[in-house]
């Protein structure tokens, strides 16, 4: 069921559900083919989402899913986290809602590309490494937040996590 609030003329929906998801193909993109719409901590879940969609086209089908067709694939997920994440954050009445989890999809595999290979723990404290930055914000993460709005701050953002996950394991690999 999908919970709205009225505030003035405006609905805002604060709980999206599966219909919303469908009604439109940005909305099943933003909210990561439905990992978004998980009760609880939806970007760990689109995060999860990520991590296990990476494991299974890379070990299926790894003459496609190349480090050099990921990043391509990295790329144009972005441009269309862009639109997806506007169009869907304006139908949800808030333009960062909980349930857009694409920019932590695109960002992860950015991090899992640039990390492999790795063994499976090294991919575990990834995932933590990169969750880590992703909820806790520091500088210039929470500048880029408050900063950049519409589907561009929220995809944005993202990607700085990703980028302090990859220096930390930069320095980790360094020593």
């Amino acid at each position: 069921m999908t919970t709205t609030i009225e505030q003035g003329r405006k609905a805002f929906i604060t709980k999206p559900n599966s219909r919303f998801m469908l009604a439109h193909p940005a909305h099943w993109l933003a909210q990561g083919f439905g990992s978004g719409l998980s009760p609880i901590m939806p970007g760990t879940s689109g995060t999860l989402f990520a991590w296990l969609a990476y494991a299974v086209m890379s070990s299926r089908w790894p003459d496609l899913f190349t480090p050099a067709n990921w990043l391509i694939i990295i790329a144009v997920g972005f441009v269309a986290g862009i639109w997806a994440c506007h169009r869907t954050g304006r139908d949800l009445g808030a333009p960062d809602h909980g349930s857009m989890v694409w920019d932590e999809i695109i960002a992860f595999w950015l991090v899992l590309v640039l990390v492999t290979p790795a063994s499976l723990m090294t991919q575990f404290w990834a995932f933590i490494a990169f969750r880590f930055f992703d909820m806790v914000k520091p500088a210039p993460i929470a500048y880029f937040d408050r900063r950049f709005k519409g589907g561009f701050g929220v995809m944005w953002d993202d990607i700085v996590a990703a980028f302090y996950t990859l220096l930390v394991f930069a320095f980790w690999r360094s020593m």
